[in-house]
C-alpha cells in the first residue's frame, strides 16, 4: 500500500495557529501528527494490497464508516459537493472508476476547532495503558492513558476518561484531568490544574489553580496562576468565533480558547469562550479578554 498526500485548494482560517496552514500534516494530534493519524486510520482499516495506490489531501479526515465501504474497492474515488477529490484508491489500470460522495461524519479541516475534533476522537479510541513515566503513589487513573518517558505525575493527580501525556512532564499535585486530553512534550501543569478535553502542545506552563476547557494551546504559553477559560454559553447555544471580523457558527456547545505559540497570560486572567489569542500576545493581571486579541 501506498499513502500519497496533495495539497488542498480550499481556503484554510487556523488563526492564530497560521503557521500550520500549509502544513497541517505536522499539527500534533494525540501523541503523533496529523497526517501520521490519517496514515495509522488508513492502514487498520482499508483491505492492504501491494499494488493499492491512496491519495489523499492533506486536510481530509475520512470517517471510520466511509474507508469501511471503500476498502477492497479497486478503483474508487471520493469527492466533496464541489467535485473536489478528497480520497483516491488506485489498484489497475484501464479500471473504470467509481465515484461516491463524501459522508456526513468525515471532516475536512478548515478551521482551528476542526482539531479538537479529531483529537477527540483519537484519544477516545485508545485501548490499553502505555506508562513509561513515573506515577507517584496517590493517583488515580480512571481510564486509558499513554504517559511517555521521563513524565511524573505527583500525588493527588486524577484522570478521568483518556488522555495522552508526552516526554518529560510535570503534573501536579492535585490536578484534573478528564476528558480526551493530550498533552504534549516538556509541559508542567501546575498545583490544583483543570484541564478537559485540550490539546496542549510543546513546552507549555500552566500556572496553578487554573482551568483550561475544550481548548487548544500552541507551544512555549504560559498562563499564569488562576487563568480561567469559559466554555460555555449561559444560553447553552453553539460558540461563535470571529473570522475575517465577522462571527460564525463554530457547530460546537463548548469550546474554551486558542491560543498561538509564546502567549502569556497575567494571574486571574478570566478568557470568554471562542476567543482567540494571537502568538506572543499577553495580558494583565485579572484581565478579562472578551474579544480575541492580537499582537
Amino acid at each position: 500500500m501506498n499513502i500519497i498526500f496533495f495539497k488542498s485548494k480550499s481556503e484554510k482560517h487556523l488563526e492564530p495557529l497560521h503557521s500550520y496552514t500549509n502544513k497541517i500534516g505536522f499539527f500534533p494530534i494525540a501523541g503523533s501528527t496529523f497526517a501520521e493519524n490519517i496514515i495509522c486510520r488508513v492502514q487498520k482499516i482499508i483491505t492492504i494490497s501491494a499494488k493499492l495506490e491512496i491519495q489523499i489531501r492533506e486536510d481530509f479526515w475520512p470517517s471510520a464508516e466511509l474507508l469501511k465501504l471503500v476498502s477492497g474497492k479497486k478503483n474508487i474515488s471520493i469527492k466533496d459537493e464541489q467535485e473536489e477529490i478528497l480520497l483516491r484508491l488506485f489498484s489497475e489500470k484501464n479500471c473504470e472508476e467509481e465515484i461516491i460522495q463524501v459522508d456526513t461524519k468525515s471532516l475536512i479541516v478548515k478551521y482551528s476547532w476542526d482539531f479538537l475534533k479529531i483529537n477527540e476522537e483519537v484519544v477516545s479510541e485508545l485501548k490499553e495503558n502505555k506508562i513509561n513515566g513515573t506515577i507517584k503513589e496517590g493517583v488515580n487513573i480512571d481510564g486509558v492513558v499513554e504517559i511517555d518517558e521521563g513524565t511524573v505525575l505527583l500525588p493527588g493527580v486524577y484522570i478521568e476518561g483518556n488522555a495522552i501525556i508526552g516526554k518529560n512532564c510535570k503534573i501536579g499535585p492535585n490536578c484534573y484531568i478528564r476528558g480526551n486530553t493530550h498533552i504534549g512534550n516538556s509541559c508542567h501543569i501546575g498545583q490544583a490544574v483543570e484541564i478537559k478535553n485540550s490539546i496542549i502542545l510543546d513546552k507549555v506552563s500552566i500556572g496553578h489553580l487554573s482551568y483550561v476547557g475544550d481548548s487548544i494551546i500552541a507551544e512555549k504559553t504560559n498562563f499564569g496562576a488562576g487563568t480561567i477559560t469559559a466554555n460555555l454559553r449561559h444560553d447553552g447555544k453553539n460558540q461563535g468565533s470571529l473570522i475575517n471580523g465577522k462571527s460564525m457558527d463554530t457547530g460546537r456547545r463548548k469550546l474554551g480558547i486558542i491560543a498561538g505559540e509564546e502567549v502569556h497570560t497575567g494571574i486571574n486572567t478570566t478568557l470568554y469562550p471562542g476567543r482567540k489569542l494571537w502568538p506572543h500576545t499577553s495580558t494583565l493581571p485579572g484581565e478579562i479578554v472578551k474579544t480575541d486579541k492580537q499582537s
